[in-house]
């Protein structure tokens, strides 16, 4: 008998692969890519070099003032460049956020991603996490990782590592994490990176000081421009 967390797995593959999310980036030129609707953020300078679309969390610590402070992310990226003409294109964030939600509280963000990395690993971009800055040494900033995986893997020069430029609210709910413009700081996979069509992310409104860390689930659009690779 199959547990929970292997049954949850396979309901979250199983759309996807039906979807065509198993079509490896190499097959389709994202360059060509029409630009997506950004909803106010500024226009992109360079030509699409990727597109994905993240499973995985956001990550937060209680402050001193009882509010939430976002620490990092934890996501896996999948290559959706394939589909950004399909009718299915528009419905990704909510298939892929609808499974996500739907997990049992015995199936941590890693063991989804650890599980979608065998599983699926042809249209695996890479991850997305958090690394301290490059340029000053504090602070953390996100970094997008394709070093391992596709068609970039074994370059080492496959990764972005970016700071926020811009940030506008969801146009959707208010459940869902902000839009966000970065520009890159290092790294040749993209000069500059969006977070578009989020769903969930965000946390509670408040919380208790000295409370544990938490982590909320969500999905979103990746889309990275002006790389040069």
């Amino acid at each position: 008998m199959i547990s929970s967390t292997t049954a949850f797995l396979i309901g979250l593959v199983a759309p996807l692969l039906a979807s065509g999310f198993v079509l490896p980036r190499s097959v389709c030129d994202a360059s060509s890519l029409t630009i997506p609707n950004l909803e106010g953020l500024p226009a992109p300078a360079g030509r699409v070099s990727f597109v994905g679309i993240a499973v995985g969390t956001q990550n937060y610590t209680c402050d001193n003032t009882g509010v939430y402070t976002n620490v990092g992310a934890l996501a896996e990226l999948f290559d959706i460049s394939c589909l950004t003409n399909s009718f299915i294109f528009p419905a990704l964030p909510d298939i892929a956020f609808a499974a996500w939600e739907a997990a049992p509280p015995s199936a941590p963000a890693q063991e989804v991603i650890s599980f979608l990395h065998q599983f699926s690993s042809p249209a695996i971009l890479g991850q997305h996490y958090y690394v301290t800055n490059p340029i000053t040494g504090s602070g953390i900033d996100p970094k997008w990782d394709f070093t391992t995986q596709g068609a970039t893997a074994g370059n080492k020069n496959a990764f972005v590592v970016a700071a926020k430029n811009t940030t506008i609210n969801a146009p959707t709910d208010n459940q869902d994490i902000q839009w966000v413009f970065l520009t890159a700081l290092t790294g040749k996979l993209a000069a500059e990176v969006y977070r578009t069509d989020t769903r969930g992310g965000q946390p509670p409104a408040t919380c208790t000081p000295g409370s544990n860390p938490i982590v909320v689930k969500y999905a979103a659009k990746y889309w990275g421009f002006g790389g040069s690779l």
